[in-house]
């Protein structure tokens, strides 16, 4: 994606920022980044403008958590399949991604890397990758969920060698916490500067305890494929979900659709755990932008778009969400209660913030790289703009 050397000024727009709404402010963008707010009138000649009608400013949203879009997932290792998922995102006002892969057969998972990589070195026209989330093949087998479970392992079997290969790469590496060979993963995964995230999980307190002491910092899905309490004689023991709810220097991710979770459950998350540290996620699959009825495979796992959400065709389990980012804002809005700067900071500078790229995206705000959004109320995009170049859309 080229860059531009020229000036620009949104004008007549509510600017969005981490911690209230701005009027009457131009946002000014010189090249591929923000230069700041501005007084429209103190613009000067030399700058561009373009009158965004009264809508939302926000800065680019951020997805750390997507499998894939429009029959696509990023488990496929070609740039079709990568164009057409960036795209359809950016289209959608996500403007930087982590290309999350699911579990599969190892040299799969190898050969996915590989290309993102790849991808990550050229100029692309959709949301940027900023990387990859490898999401397995170290889960329990009771928490797989729509995991493969053909395909599962343990961390300490070896082939965690053949993935950290690509540490370069890998912002996020999820696994279940009590497995064998988890603490040693967590700490290998910290000292390669990778966000060590447990998920998939029926793991009790006592023995993600250690991995946080480890380095543990990021916990997936709440509520999805996650331990909860359980009795032991008259003892209750709690398990992830109650230390995603409690524990105060993790951050955690929470699937918005209104399907994963009703809306007590997301509004406790939201109590518990606030704006700061819990992250909106799609947990996008294929079916993402597909209509009601269609099938999709990932790996040898057939799923189908039901009710507005990807499920096993069984319908014992979720199957990812078909609901993209942008989609989950109103949601939290309409049905939580999450005021409108909280929930776009939950989808833009709360997980910059996790993966370590805070310091250039995720807010609006000067020397940050020019993603920026124009939403309707609705919060569909009415223009997409990425370091600088404004999106076909």
């Amino acid at each position: 994606m080229r860059t531009s050397t020229r000036r620009l000024a949104l004008i007549n727009g509510r600017v969005v920022l981490p911690y209230q709404i701005v009027t009457g402010k131009a946002v000014v963008v010189e090249g591929a980044t923000i230069a700041g707010l501005a007084d429209p009138g103190d613009l000067g000649p030399d700058t561009e403008t373009l009158d965004v009608g009264g809508r939302l400013i926000t800065p680019g949203l951020i997805d750390i958590h997507t499998h894939g879009a429009l029959g696509h997932s990023f488990n496929e290792p070609s740039a079709e399949a990568f164009a057409v998922i960036t795209r359809e995102n950016a289209r959608r006002g996500v403007t930087s991604l982590l290309a999350t892969l699911s579990t599969a057969p190892i040299p799969d998972m190898v050969a996915c890397l590989e290309h993102v990589r790849a991808w990550m070195q050229g100029e692309r026209e959709g949301a940027q990758v900023l990387g990859a989330h490898v999401e397995g093949p170290y889960f329990n087998p009771a928490q797989v969920g729509a995991q493969d479970p053909a395909n599962l392992r343990t961390p300490d079997d070896g082939t965690p060698d053949h993935l950290l290969a690509y540490s370069d790469v890998i912002r996020i590496f999820t696994y279940a916490p009590e497995l064998p060979g988890a603490l040693d993963l967590t700490a290998r995964l910290r000292g390669l500067g990778i966000v060590p995230a447990a998920g998939h999980s029926s793991a009790k307190e006592e023995e993600i305890v250690p991995v946080i002491h480890a380095g543990l910092r990021h916990i997936i899905h709440i509520w999805s494929a996650q331990s909860t309490t359980v009795r032991e004689g008259p003892w209750r023991k709690p398990g992830l979900l109650e230390v995603s709810l409690v524990y105060e220097g993790i951050t955690v991710e929470m699937i918005a659709d209104n399907k994963h979770l009703p809306p007590t459950l997301m509004r406790l998350a939201y109590k518990c755990i606030g704006p700061e540290r819990l992250c909106l996620i799609s947990d996008a699959t294929n079916g993402a932008g597909l209509p009601e009825g269609t099938r999709f495979r990932m790996g040898n796992v057939e799923y189908e778009v039901h009710d507005g959400v990807g499920m096993l065709l069984d319908r014992t389990a979720f199957a990812g969400s078909t609901t993209l980012v942008n989609e989950m804002i109103p949601i939290v809005m309409e049905h939580v209660g999450i005021p409108l700067v909280e929930a776009v900071r939950m989808a833009s500078l709360t997980p910059a913030r996790v993966i370590g790229v805070a310091d250039r995206k995720g807010s609006i705000e000067p020397g940050k790289d020019a993603d920026l959004v124009v939403f309707n109320d609705d919060f569909t995009a009415w223009r997409t703009m990425i370091r600088g170049q404004w999106v076909q859309i």
